[in-house]
């Protein structure tokens, strides 16, 4: 099987796991937590993070750090995984789903801040924006995040898919917004087997998240809570594996942007199929992801999805949008149809730095016998 995007591990990572476990601190926290969150930090640029044990959690914790709450609504971008909508349920806030870019598939500027003023012309009190920098390439801040501070409204980066990656002035995803997300899971560029992490300037922000990410624990000589907390905290020895991986991201992300430029190459010339982004866009080439045009190939992207698998090469459709979701059918949405049109045409295609070339030629050669059988 050729897979979407496996990890890829080295005895640099053995090497960083075999030295926690042989330091006897096997729970969570200790000092491989500490030092993943300084080189972390200091990789992405910002003042400090706070290591957890999913993206899911962090995004939760950062909508908390902002102020959201149950008396307020969260605009996300409708074309995500579902953890960006469910972390806003988590907080009791309602997710208000907009529609996206067709060219990269992240949200569209304009249609957010219309939906933002419209809400707040109603009186509905907008607790925060979520962005989500889709399949490893940056939102346009450039836009947004100044639109957003003369609104008052807080921003909130959902950076799970984009570690390395940056914007066009190479500003690096992970630092924009008052809280940014990472997420560690096994799919992405580097993994701690499951983990996230918060990213931010604001160290009290940071502060408040330790606290209610280890149970809202007092510090007093007994187990007193004064609040609900959360058992979110990242172990030792998963951050060992993270701060092995985080030495060699750049070399993961050289892969697969050389796997992705031959996809392009190969593949961007036909008519009817395009790639999502820029060759040039500032991305960490996490997925690529390439829409087919039934009219004019006689072969959708997910018929494409369902002959790769039958011939063991995983591809995947697109998020499906949120507001198509049936746990969110009743949620607000202002929506353009271009997430529904990249659902519906697009996939992603093996993309892990594990792949050989072999491998990815084999990829494109199915896909051109599955277009001209079509």
């Amino acid at each position: 099987m050729i897979h979407l995007s496996l990890a890829d591990i080295t005895e640099t990572e053995e090497r960083h796991v075999i030295e926690a476990l042989r330091s006897g601190w096997v729970a969570p926290l200790g000092p491989e937590v500490e030092l993943f969150e300084q080189e972390m930090a200091a990789r992405v640029g910002v003042a400090g993070g706070l290591a957890l044990a999913s993206g899911t959690a962090a995004l939760h914790l950062a909508l908390l750090g902002v102020g959201v709450d149950d008396d307020c609504v969260v605009v996300v971008p409708t074309m995500t995984f579902a953890a960006s909508a469910f972390a806003v349920a988590y907080t009791g806030a309602k997710p208000v789903f907009v529609d996206v870019e067709e060219h990269d598939g992240n949200l569209d500027v304009d249609v957010l801040l219309g939906a933002v003023d419209e809400l707040v012309a109603e009186g509905v009190r907008v607790g925060a924006v979520m962005t989500v920098d889709l399949y490893g390439r940056t939102a346009d801040y450039a836009r947004l995040a100044p639109a957003l501070a003369e609104r008052r409204i807080p921003l909130v980066e959902d950076a799970a898919e984009a570690l390395g990656a940056v914007d066009e002035n190479g500003r690096a995803a992970g630092s924009f917004g008052m809280a940014a997300a990472l997420s560690f899971n096994g799919n992405k560029i580097m993994t701690t087997s499951g983990g996230g992490m918060i990213l931010s300037d604001d160290l009290a922000l940071l502060e408040r998240a330790r606290h209610l990410s280890t149970q809202a624990r007092q510090p007093v000589p007994w187990y007193e809570h004064q609040e609900v907390g959360y058992n979110y905290r990242l172990s030792n020895i998963l951050a060992a594996l993270g701060r092995g991986q985080l030495s060699r991201l750049d070399e993961m992300i050289a892969r697969r942007k050389q796997i992705h430029m031959r996809y392009r190459a190969a593949l961007g010339g036909l008519d009817g199929v395009r790639f999502l982004g820029d060759e040039a866009d500032g991305g960490n080439c996490w997925l690529t992801s390439a829409v087919f045009d039934p009219a004019r190939l006689g072969r959708s992207g997910p018929e494409l999805v369902t002959a790769l698998n039958a011939r063991q090469i995983e591809a995947r459709h697109l998020w499906k949008p949120m507001h198509l979701q049936p746990v969110f059918a009743s949620s607000r949405r202002v929506v353009t149809g271009a997430a529904e049109r990249l659902f519906g045409h697009g996939i992603n295609l093996p993309s892990g730095s594990v792949l050989t070339d072999e491998e990815v030629d084999l990829v494109i050669t199915t896909i051109g016998d599955e277009l001209a059988a079509a």
